[in-house]
């Protein structure tokens, strides 16, 4: 069974009821909403659609909302696009009317970029195919000259080389979205462009004040929060799930400097117990092929190896000719990857203090026991609060891991988890509860060609919380009495 999980970003090619149940068969696990475009009415409709067909194929699926950010933006031009050529000048003007740019100069939707740039900065726009270096700032307009030309159109991205942009992380469009995604309940908010672990903490109050309980990602695009290792921790530690945004950040790092920030984000996420996700361009050839890149190919395998809980796909899914054939060989690549290689496990003893001591020496009792009785087996964790599972799947990055909860919005939660399968599951009185559990897992098909199962789980009914009993339990035995 696949434990890397699959993100996949619903648009125009894949947000019927048809095409989103051919990507759940074909492996999707969570679906992405972008918020930068579509109607609440329309984000509405989606979930209730993904809801349902998750309903009827009896899987939990994740939705993440993925709000929209303080994109900086060019105006528009008289003509909808010019050419720029190297050593042309060319002026930022914040005062020009947002309709009237031309191959001299273009508006801004964003005026204080004018206090932020400084001669001899650099500015990336429409994803660094346009470079303008800035060799004066007058007034409100910011004089450059192109380094690197080609055609730039209305409404593209500026980023700043080596970052530093101040504009804040939630804009009021934003706000307005996370109640819409409170309203769809989603599982997941995905906060663009946050600076710092004091963004995530303001959106998370307000995810809260709109009612809703969803899991907070922060997507990492900025350079300063990859400068050091003390910014990834400040904004891991304050997150529940971390996505590697790989576009806007190989921006304004530079693409040389991308993979290591990739690899160390993975790698600091593991250690501090946060999930994390490798997104933006991982197929990108699918958008008009149906199949991927050698190259793609390699780019998912290290992925996996490094340990990353998800990958994700875009305009692949959201825009592409072969949205299901985009899962599909993402998923065969992720499963065929961790065949060859495995991730490392975590220490327990390093993991962020909010997981109890109990708690670790559970997930490395587990990990004990598989370590020495059997690499392939599996887990079965009763859980409340989902803290044991993401612990186990730190420590047992190499197994499966079945979460059994009674609660829906726990499960939704855990679709991102790497090796985690959310299970439905009443909890039982403590006298059968291991047979009861063996028996729901043959139901739902999860038992094939196993001996053993570790279960982890409350030692007595009455109690509430953490798990805090470990034990390994034959399967043949539970189906010699169940027949």
């Amino acid at each position: 069974m696949r434990k890397t999980k699959i993100v996949a970003t619903l648009g125009p090619a894949s947000c019927s009821e048809q095409m989103i149940e051919k990507l759940i068969i074909a492996g999707a696990n969570v679906f992405r909403l972008n918020f930068s475009h579509g109607t609440r009415e329309q984000h509405q409709a989606t979930a209730a659609t993904i809801r349902q067909v998750a309903e009827k194929h009896r899987v939990f699926i994740g939705i993440l909302a993925d709000l929209q950010g303080p994109k900086i933006r060019i105006a528009n031009f008289k003509n909808d696009s010019i050419q720029l050529k190297q050593g042309d000048s060319f002026i930022l003007n914040a005062d020009l009317d947002s309709t009237l740019g031309d191959e001299q100069q273009v508006g801004l939707d964003y005026p204080q970029l004018v206090q932020e740039v400084t001669p001899g900065n650099i500015l990336l726009l429409d994803d660094g195919n346009i470079q303008l270096q800035v060799s004066a700032v007058n007034n409100n307009k910011i004089e450059t000259v192109v380094t690197v030309g080609g055609k730039l159109s209305n409404r593209k991205g500026i980023n700043l080389l080596g970052g530093g942009l101040s504009a804040p992380a939630l804009t009021d469009k934003d706000k307005q979205d996370i109640h819409t995604a409170a309203a769809i309940q989603a599982d997941y908010i995905a906060v663009s462009f946050p600076r710092n672990g004091a963004d995530i903490e303001y959106a998370r109050g307000l995810v809260i004040a709109a009612g809703s309980h969803a899991k907070i990602v922060a997507k990492v695009e900025r350079a300063e929060v990859v400068s050091c290792e003390e910014n990834m921790d400040d904004i891991i530690k304050a997150s529940d799930v971390i996505m590697v945004a790989r576009g806007d950040l190989a921006v304004e790092i530079g693409d040389a400097s991308l993979p290591g920030a990739q690899k160390q984000l993975i790698a600091r996420c593991r250690a501090l117990g946060c999930p994390v996700i490798t997104a933006t361009q991982m197929m990108e050839s699918m958008i008009e092929s149906p199949m991927p890149t050698r190259a793609e190919v390699m780019d998912i395998a290290n992925a996996v190896g490094d340990g990353t809980d998800a990958v994700m796909l875009s305009a692949e899914t959201a825009a592409g000719k072969y949205p299901v054939e985009a899962v599909s060989a993402m998923a065969r690549v992720a499963e065929g990857a961790e065949r060859s290689f495995a991730a490392n496990a975590e220490n327990p003893w390093q993991s962020p203090s909010y997981y109890s001591q109990t708690g670790r020496w559970i997930a490395l009792a587990a990990a004990t026991t598989a370590f020495h009785d059997d690499k392939h087996l599996s887990v079965a964790a009763l859980t409340e609060n989902g803290k044991s599972v993401t612990l186990l799947s730190r420590f047992m990055p190499n197994n499966n891991v079945y979460a059994l909860t009674d609660n829906p919005a726990l499960a939704g939660q855990l679709t991102v988890l790497r090796g985690v399968t959310p299970v439905a599951y009443q909890r039982q009185n403590n006298n059968d509860c291991d047979e009861s559990i063996m028996q729901k897992l043959q139901t739902e098909g999860l038992l094939t060609d196993m001996n053993s199962l570790l279960i982890t789980r409350l030692s007595t009914f009455e109690k509430t919380g953490e798990s805090d009993c470990c034990h390994l339990v034959p399967v043949k035995q539970v189906e010699a009495a169940t027949a």
